[in-house]
């Protein structure tokens, strides 16, 4: 195996662990808090917050920063083109440089506002209620919009293998 293949792999690899939590978070911990601070007699959403959340985030977190770097670095041979402004709307490397640049917006979305927020949400920051009703908002909304993303990003990732997108 050569060293590129090596990068693309661990980059494939971490994606699907910041891609994996990232499906997690919106389509199975979000709703399942909302059902444990509605369920009156059940234990509440404290565990979830308490021991599932940090755990989970500090993998999103990190994977999110494992795909970009190895990416970047997937990115960085010629026979792609690299990471630039320029890749956009032809066939070949554009596609992967639109999915690059939309796994920085999300990847931007982890870092400066998910994460952030998550912290005050879970107690490891001090936030006035008001404070915790922006951030619930925020990183609802951050998360959301990469589970959106997240859709174009890797169809332009599986579409750059593949010969790009038929026209």
């Amino acid at each position: 195996m050569n060293t590129w293949s090596l990068i693309v792999w661990l980059h494939v690899f971490a994606g699907i662990i910041w891609i994996g939590l990232l499906y997690y978070f919106n389509f199975v911990q979000v709703p399942a808090v909302a059902a444990a601070t509605a369920d009156s007699d059940g234990p509440g959403p404290a565990a979830i917050s308490k021991y599932v959340a940090p755990r989970a985030l500090a993998w999103f977190r990190w994977g999110a920063l494992a795909t970009w770097l190895t990416g970047a670095a997937a990115l960085s041979v010629p026979q792609v083109g690299g990471f630039t402004t320029h890749m956009f709307f032809t066939n070949g490397p554009s596609i992967i440089g639109i999915g690059a640049w939309l796994g920085t917006i999300m990847l931007f979305n982890v870092w400066v506002l998910i994460w952030p927020n998550q912290k005050k949400l879970l107690g490891m920051v001090e936030a006035s209620d008001d404070q915790k009703a922006t951030a619930k908002k925020v990183a609802f909304m951050a998360s959301r919009t990469n589970t959106l993303l997240s859709i174009p990003m890797l169809m332009c990732m599986v579409a750059y293998g593949h010969g790009g997108f038929p026209i």
